[in-house]
């Protein structure tokens, strides 16, 4: 007996600033999601202690990168502070074919491109509850010096203005509470 399941995946996207939790409330929904599977992106920065290639990110040279962008092998994109991120199409695509949600931890411009490719796409932008406990955070993380990240929080108004154009904005104040508004905003999409 041939089995035929026409139920195809669904795509979540979680974006913010740097420092306003998205990796952690991402990381949440995946444990509470078993149908869920977190879309790995490739990227040309140097890796972090604890990054696994092909688990946190794929880790390509900036040669082979700009070569697939080239190939149109991405469905987004973006240089940030001189390194290069972004999602393979390939991914997406075998993912919503096999009928896998998968759920995407990006920055806010991907977010959107990835939604202009996929309109079904469930878009939730996370939010700091103020540009200086977003600071906090950052600083307190130690893995930016003060260069990166100045730079980071440059960014911050334009991708709190674009998140406006997101499905779902849900401020992170307390981390559990916010886990708890995005878990049931993906359960309410991945189910109907």
């Amino acid at each position: 007996m041939v089995r035929t399941d026409t139920r195809r995946g669904k795509l979540v996207v979680i974006s913010a600033p740097s420092g306003a939790g998205k990796t952690s409330i991402a990381q949440a929904v995946l444990a509470r999601n078993p149908g869920m599977r977190f879309s790995v992106s490739a990227t040309t920065r140097a890796m972090r202690p604890n990054e696994i290639d092909g688990k946190d990110y794929f880790f390509l040279t900036k040669a082979e990168f700009q070569r697939r962008v080239e190939a149109g092998e991405f469905a987004e994109w973006e240089e940030i502070y001189g390194d290069y991120y972004g999602t393979l199409r390939s991914e997406i695509d075998r993912a919503i074919s096999a009928g896998e949600h998968l759920i995407f931890d990006v920055d806010v411009r991907g977010g959107l491109s990835i939604k202009q490719l996929y309109l079904d796409t469930l878009l939730i932008f996370i939010r700091p509850p103020s540009i200086e406990t977003l600071y906090e955070r950052l600083r307190k993380r130690h893995t930016e010096d003060n260069v990166t990240l100045a730079r980071r929080m440059d960014r911050v108004p334009m991708e709190l203005a674009l998140g406006n154009q997101f499905d779902h904005q849900v401020t992170n104040d307390i981390l559990e509470r916010a886990i708890e508004e995005v878990q049931a905003l993906v359960h309410n999409y991945i189910t109907h």
